[in-house]
């Protein structure tokens, strides 16, 4: 279709000097036109617009030489003009084809719904993808784009074209938590265990915040590759986590799992990050069990069978609720005249009780109720169990008659007695958090006691372990890889010299120094800042919260001249209460407080006190770990994928559609007309 000279002007930007004045209509009479387009073949290499239509209008030669030049000219000009008019339709027709794969990508990770299926390893065709399954049902209800574009390419949406999809998505999202990040001030930085991904070790990535209604926020923002060099590993780790744009001078605090496996790398990334951010402190993870943690951190063999059959002991359960009915049973058998004890551990063992701050005390108590249970399983006489299952069980029953499983399990209990009080405090309310703070040097000094009267502690240890071990009919005897490689030294070594020098004296000394890098003092003086909450005040009405713990915070708070005075204030109004008043009884809580913007010192260290890993955070704000590891657990191996748990996760997040169509758009051109090249 033809267009006139002014859609030509106006729309496809086609230099006005090349018509008369007069076919051009503007809204200015008299208004010259502007030489304001893109390049065409009147362009010489030192030739403005305005110069040569100014010669065309001016030359009056009319050989046949010229003429036919003139020709030439204007069918080059009709070839150009042709492209320009189909260049920004071409465009737009591309950018509306990447809106509908956006907005049904976006649609299918807000359900949680995996883009492809599993294959077993082989190419998925196009037709049983969930994704392209909903494009051929766009083209059934009358998309013409997406029709245009699957005839042209066979196909509307190849795998390499989708997975740049999801990592545009990826990039976009990151980046707008991120900025999301830095316009609400100081943040905490928190990782999970590695995981395995598409064959790769990746470390997971939180954030947690304040926004700008000051409510507590922790968002999932990715994964970092755990592979590598372990002595390049955390600076890896470290530039990778920069290379996302944070801010990393207002990391305030960071926590990690520290899991045996990868504990020495976790641990140095941990401290590379504090070497060039000091204010980064380390704490512990509010979803992760206190005894649960120093237990996981271990790298001893025993303590590692015991953490490894727990994983195995939930895993088995949670196959059928008839293993559980099972296991149910034998509790019954095993304690036939305490009704409310087989109750009480009924009632735990619906739990995850493996988890638990009491997790090695529940285990001794129904140790030989499990056996007994696994080993039914085992034998399958009433043919109820698979194959899988059976072996399941075998594994289990073996892990629990081997000696060194028991003893391990001892010892973990009895040291950790020491700091089950302290872990169950961390876990509960903010006036238990602020004395569990004033009670980790009680806590250190009962370790030092143990440390140093080892001989004695281990030989009641010993005892305990050989009597339950002869209940069990479990022979008492060093490790068999021990004394696969020391023959001669095992058929002399007395079990009780060996554990205590491998087992009971290294984990008393391993929890002593772990309590002590999990609680510096600028960690407890944060937690101490919970003196700040009005329920806690109103407990402790006649002292005044402690003025020297906010100064960890001085150069966070807008006036630090004026903190002593502000403090006061703060504590007249909350030192009493009336008849019927309710005080606020966490941060997340006193955050909210209409008065706290008067208190801005007082508003600055809640924040801070907030976002602080070791406290945990309301239900409603505790979805990011959640969904995390639903999304684990729940998706098949084959289709977890990095980038998409990354939009799986955050599919609250509000992606401007058309942003990402323009990102996506520069980043990968279209290629279909020929024009472009990617």
């Amino acid at each position: 279709m033809e267009k006139s000279p002014e859609e030509l002007y106006r729309y496809y930007r086609l230099c006005g000097k090349h018509f008369e004045t007069t076919s051009v209509n503007t809204d200015t009479p008299n208004a010259e036109l502007k030489d304001d387009a893109v390049p065409t073949v009147f362009d010489g290499p030192n030739q403005s617009h305005s110069g040569q239509a100014k010669r065309g209008r001016d030359s009056t030669k009319d050989n046949e030489t010229k003429t036919t030049g003139r020709k030439r000219v204007k069918k080059s000009e009709e070839q150009i003009i042709k492209e320009e008019m189909q260049d920004a339709p071409d465009e737009e027709e591309y950018k509306q084809y990447l809106k509908t794969l956006f907005e049904v990508l976006l649609l299918l990770g807000e359900q949680n719904i995996p883009p492809t299926r599993p294959t077993d390893g082989q190419t998925e065709s196009s037709g049983s993808s969930n994704f392209q399954a909903l494009l051929e049902y766009a083209m059934v209800n009358g998309d013409e784009v997406l029709k245009k574009r699957h005839n042209v390419n066979n196909g509307c949406c190849s795998a390499e074209q989708l997975q740049q999809l999801i990592e545009t998505c990826e990039k976009s999202i990151r980046s707008k938590l991120v900025q999301e990040v830095k316009e609400n001030g100081f943040f905490s930085l928190l990782t999970d265990d590695p995981v395995k991904i598409s064959g790769k070790c990746l470390l997971p990535v939180f954030l947690r915040y304040v926004d700008q209604s000051n409510y507590q926020r922790e968002r999932f923002v990715g994964f970092l590759s755990f592979e590598g060099d372990v002595d390049d590993l955390a600076g890896n780790l470290l530039s990778e986590l920069e290379g996302w744009d944070l801010d990393m001078e207002q990391c305030r605090g960071q926590a990690h799992s520290f899991s045996a496996p990868h504990f020495k790398q976790t641990r140095a990334f941990a401290a590379k990050v504090i070497e060039k951010y000091p204010r980064a402190v380390i704490s512990l993870r509010s979803t992760h069990a206190l005894n649960v943690t120093l237990a996981g951190s271990m790298s001893f063999p025993g303590v590692q069978l015991v953490m490894s059959t727990f994983r195995k002991i939930e895993a088995f359960f949670s196959q059928s609720p008839l293993l559980q009915a099972d296991f149910e049973d034998a509790i019954s058998i095993f304690y036939p005249d305490k009704e409310e004890k087989v109750n009480e551990l009924k009632e735990i063992c619906r739990t995850k009780w493996t988890r638990r701050q009491d997790a090695f005390e529940v285990a001794l108590e129904i140790i030989e109720a499990l056996l007994l249970c696994v080993d039914s399983v085992h034998d399958n006489e009433d043919m109820r169990w698979t194959d899988q299952v059976t072996h399941n069980a075998l594994e289990i029953s073996q892990s629990l008659t081997d000696f060194e499983f028991i003893i391990a399990l001892v010892v973990l209990k009895n040291v950790m007695t020491l700091t089950r009080a302290l872990g169950n405090s961390l876990q509960g309310s903010s006036m238990d958090i602020h004395f569990a703070a004033s009670t980790i040097k009680a806590v250190t000094q009962s370790l030092k006691e143990v440390s140093e009267n080892i001989d004695v502690y281990h030989e009641f240890w010993n005892d305990e372990a050989v009597n339950l071990a002869t209940t069990m009919e479990v022979p008492v005897k060093v490790p068999r890889s021990f004394s696969r490689k020391h023959q001669m030294e095992a058929r002399t070594l007395r079990p009780e010299s060996f554990y205590k020098e491998h087992l009971s004296v290294p984990l008393v000394n391993h929890v002593l120094a772990e309590l002590t890098r999990l609680f510096s003092q600028d960690h407890l003086m944060t937690l101490r800042c919970l003196s700040l909450v009005p329920a806690v005040i109103e407990q402790y009405k006649s002292t005044e919260p402690e003025e020297a713990c906010i100064h960890v915070f001085n150069s966070d708070i807008p006036n630090a001249g004026t903190l002593s005075a502000e403090l006061h204030c703060w504590w007249v109004k909350w030192s009493k209460k009336g008849k019927d008043e309710t005080f606020a009884s966490n941060v997340q809580e006193t955050l909210q407080v209409a008065d706290v913007k008067f208190f801005p010192n007082m508003l600055a260290v809640l924040r801070l006190v907030s976002i602080t890993p070791t406290l945990a955070l309301q239900e409603s704000s505790d979805v990011a770990f959640r969904r995390f590891k639903t999304y684990m657990e729940t998706m098949p191996d084959k289709l977890k994928s990095k980038s998409l748990a990354v939009l799986n996760l955050n599919h609250d997040v509000g992606l401007d559609v058309d942003s990402l169509v323009e990102t996506h758009a520069q980043t990968y051109p279209d290629v279909t007309n020929g024009s472009s090249t990617a």
